[in-house]
């Protein structure tokens, strides 16, 4: 990929006309990833596109991977993103260039489209995530497609109606009868939006009813988990014994942001101390397991000095094995009795399937979790990312499958509960599959995008 730092525009030549030229517009590392899952597939398929990108914030560094020319401006703003959580942090942005960096990228994304248009090249334009990128491509003068990451019907409604909220300002969220607002819906109806994919099947179905393109194909956020294992290797013949047999596995996510990240986990180690607590307990649901194996799945930015400085002050020390096979060699493990603790930075997938339940005080981590049919207990923190406001709307998002508490040692006490009932185990199962979707969105998209655009 083009330099980050400095504008770097890039043409193609006439030769490439025949070949549809994508621009893409993404507003966040999450839909920066997103988006790369969704080009990964379209480079699969025959005749693939020419792509283009411009992430509108931070640097995009997801899309490295391709090496994909970048067409304008990007600069990483000393909010990272979160401008929506917080009036101060959008003015700390603007402070920070925020408007002229806006500006450049208009521009940016005109120039592309009349350049193109001179070449007699068929252009396109996916945007990914919320109403930002879509306004770009909405007057941009090309045909767009729209990847909706922020918005879904669940959270102001589920399968059986709106859901009751104590905030006065709640029905603003829904007062036009969708999460997405009459503006919104404008902008994905007009004639050159030629596909919208939301993130789920129940927003999907209330666009349809207002005439928007909607394609229920799933969420590619739960793409590309696959663990380096086969998923069913904890199990032999006698399914009951090896059961009890195993370890019970905690995954714990902090979240990828310095240094709320560093904060996160020193909260998250409180509730990890509670739970061991309990898990001694004779009468503890879990007398029947051997051993308790926490995941910590590290984001690659982070320091793992300054979190093992908090497990040092809690009185673990470091052992020579994990108690689990993962697929990272660089692992840490650490040990507290019958308690072992894992920090990897290189296999997320694998905390992701081997684990029981999550701990859990961070944003995309949280929902692949439960996507996965899983229960995650979440702590709200001081943010600027997973705040209270955050931790409750991303309730509403999950529903069952996300249990808040309100601190941490009240963890162990949940976690009890829902061990306790099978009946609600599988419940949030069903439910984590039907709110997130199943793997394969990212090509089934790119398959729609290759026909309509």
């Amino acid at each position: 990929m083009s330099d980050l730092s400095s504008l770097s525009v890039a043409f193609p030549s006439q030769s490439s006309a025949a070949r549809l030229q994508l621009l893409v517009l993404s507003n966040g590392h999450g839909e920066d990833i997103i988006a790369v899952r969704i080009l990964q597939a379209l480079l699969q398929q025959s005749n693939p596109p020419d792509i283009y990108v411009l992430p509108l914030v931070g640097e995009g560094h997801a899309y490295q991977k391709l090496d994909v020319p970048l067409i304008g401006s990007v600069r990483n703003m000393p909010s990272g993103g979160f401008v929506y959580m917080d009036s101060r942090q959008l003015v700390k942005d603007v402070r920070g260039g925020l408007l002229q960096l806006t500006l450049s990228q208009i521009k940016a994304v005109r120039r592309w489209v009349n350049q193109q248009k001179k070449l007699g090249n068929r252009t396109g334009i996916l945007a990914v995530g919320d109403i930002v990128p879509l306004l770009f491509a909405t007057f941009s003068g090309a045909n767009y497609a729209f990847v909706g990451t922020a918005k879904s019907e669940y959270y102001v409604r589920d399968e059986g109606g709106l859901l009751p909220r104590k905030n006065k300002g709640a029905k603003w969220e829904n007062f036009s009868g969708s999460i997405y607002h009459p503006w919104e819906r404008w902008l994905m109806s007009r004639p050159r939006c030629r596909a919208v994919f939301p993130r789920d099947s129940l927003t999907t179905e209330i666009l349809q009813k207002f005439q928007v393109p909607a394609f229920d194909f799933g969420n590619p956020m739960m793409d590309g988990l696959e663990p380096s294992f086969p998923t069913g290797r904890f199990y032999t013949a006698d399914l009951q014994q090896q059961e009890i047999n195993r370890p019970l596995v905690v995954t714990l996510l902090p979240g990828s942001r310095a240094p709320e990240a560093y904060n996160n986990w020193e909260t998250i180690m409180v509730a990890v101390s509670a739970l061991i607590a309990s898990f001694r307990d004779r009468n503890s649901v879990f007398h029947t397991h051997s051993t308790v194996v926490f995941l910590g799945a590290i984001a690659p930015g982070l320091d793992f000095t300054t979190l093992t400085q908090t497990l040092t002050t809690q009185g673990w020390r470091p052992h020579a094995e994990p108690p689990v096979q993962l697929g990272d060699s660089n692992c840490l493990t650490f040990k507290q009795k019958n308690a072992y603790l894992v920090l990897t930075q290189n296999a997320y997938n694998d905390c992701l399937h081997l684990a029981d339940l999550a701990i859990a005080m961070a944003g995309t981590a949280t929902e692949q979790f439960v996507g996965l049919g899983k229960p995650a207990i979440a702590i709200p923190g001081d943010g600027p990312q997973y705040n209270p406001g955050f931790a409750e709307a991303q309730s509403r998002l999950l529903g069952p499958s996300l249990i808040l508490v309100d601190q941490p040692g009240q963890v162990a006490k949940i976690v009890q509960s829902l061990f306790k009932n099978p009946d609600t185990l599988q419940l949030i199962a069903d439910n984590g599959l039907r709110r997130m979707g199943q793997p394969g969105a990212a090509r089934r998209i790119a398959e729609c995008l290759q026909s309509k655009l």
